[in-house]
Formats: structure tokens, C-alpha cells, sequence
């Protein structure tokens, strides 16, 4: 699965395209660990520029989980940002707003991130 990294300053930034899903999810993971190694103790931060993310489903919900839970403790952050509204719904309802910051667009989640 191609993220297209771009970095802006201290933020690293992702961006998964068309669906995640039981079918990718395990390529999602894949492709974003190198991120969450890059991303912890005083690097830079995490941001999922969800915009171009059409679906979500548990599974792929599973993997940005994991990913928050194993940098937190590492002293690394991460933020989803721009969901699409089917994206932002379902985020909306698993609560995941308590696991990592939603940004509802790709420069709020900029400023978030780098203002310490």
C-alpha cells in the first residue's frame, strides 16, 4: 500500500488511499510500520491525512489502534486528520477520538502537532 510520506517540518505525514479492509489491512500495517519506528522519543510526529480514504473497516481500525498504542509509550504521537465523512462516522462511533486526535482537516492537524 503506497502512503505517500510527505514531511512538514516535525510531522510526518501519510496518506492511505481507497479502502482499508480485511483484504489490506495487514499491507496498511506493513506500510506504516517504518512511520511508527521513525515517530517515536523525540521525533517527529504521526499524521494520517485520511482525505483520500474512502472506507475503513475494524480491521483497518485494528491497525491504527496498534500503532497508537505502541508509540504512546515510546513518547510518540499520532493523529488522524481530513477523514471523509463515511471515514469520519465510523471513527466518530468507535470513540477512536479517544485513542489519537481527529483533525477535520489536514492543517488543523499540522498546527495541532506542532504546537508542543
Amino acid at each position: 500500500m503506497e502512503l505517500s510520506p510527505r514531511r512538514f517540518g516535525e510531522v510526518i505525514v501519510v496518506s492511505p488511499a481507497g479502502r482499508i479492509d480485511h483484504l489490506n489491512a495487514d499491507e496498511f500495517r506493513a506500510a506504516i510500520e517504518p512511520h511508527l519506528t521513525a515517530c517515536t522519543g523525540g521525533g517527529p510526529a504521526l499524521l494520517c491525512d485520511l482525505s483520500r480514504l474512502e472506507y475503513i473497516s475494524s480491521a483497518g481500525l485494528r491497525v491504527l489502534m496498534i500503532a497508537a498504542k505502541t508509540m504512546k509509550p515510546r513518547g510518540g504521537r499520532l493523529a488522524v486528520a481530513a477523514p471523509q465523512p463515511m471515514v469520519a462516522e465510523v471513527l466518530d462511533i468507535s470513540r477512536f477520538n479517544l485513542v489519537f486526535p481527529v483533525h477535520a482537516s489536514l492543517d488543523a492537524g499540522l498546527r495541532a502537532l506542532t504546537e508542543r
